[in-house]
């Protein structure tokens, strides 16, 4: 863990989020339910439909449980449980990358059994890393204040950037599945 103790992050929503909800999110989600953020102010852009907001806030993270992941096969495995709702580190705060195929569509099948495991982890580490930050306990919860929230403008050219990303990262997909098949 480095050695900051405040994190900037930002949330896109709707609506103004001033006291987030740990238990409104998916508990299948890529580090379980929680509250999820991003310390990256354009990849939340990304995000926004017409009239979003995009939330910022501060955490402190001092005193905190902290678990921070990497690209690998221990993230791969947290989160392929986690998509069966077996999420079992119980920490306060888990920082990590977003696994791909939530980010760009890859028909479920990367954690439905139906490729290994070890071309699994290689698909989702394809294409751009973008980390996300998930507040999992209300400690953490009531370390996250609220800054304010600014209405989005040109939420399309945001878009475009997502299914510019995406187009690339299912050719990528496409090619990676073939060869696979094509070697076994």
């Amino acid at each position: 863990m480095d050695t900051y103790t405040k994190m900037h992050l930002y949330h896109t929503s709707s609506v103004e989020i001033r006291k987030p909800h740990i238990y409104h999110g998916r508990k299948n989600a890529d580090f379980g339910q929680g509250f999820y953020l991003t310390p990256d102010r354009e990849f939340a852009l990304r995000w926004a439909s017409k009239d979003a907001m995009i939330n910022e806030y501060i955490l402190d993270i001092e005193g905190l449980s902290v678990y921070e992941f990497s690209r690998n096969e221990e993230w791969f495995e947290y989160i392929y449980n986690n998509r069966r709702f077996k999420d079992g580190l119980g920490h306060d705060v888990i920082i990590g990358p977003i696994a791909n195929d939530t980010i760009y569509d890859t028909f479920g099948i990367l954690t439905s059994g139906f490729v290994k495991p070890e071309h699994a982890v290689n698909i989702l580490c394809m294409g751009p890393e973008y980390i996300q930050v998930a507040v999992k306990s209300e400690k953490a919860n009531k370390n996250l204040t609220w800054l304010g929230a600014n209405q989005v403008d040109n939420a399309e050219q945001y878009k475009e950037i997502v299914r510019k990303e995406e187009k690339e990262y299912q050719e990528a997909f496409s090619e990676y599945l073939l060869n696979i098949s094509d070697n076994e």
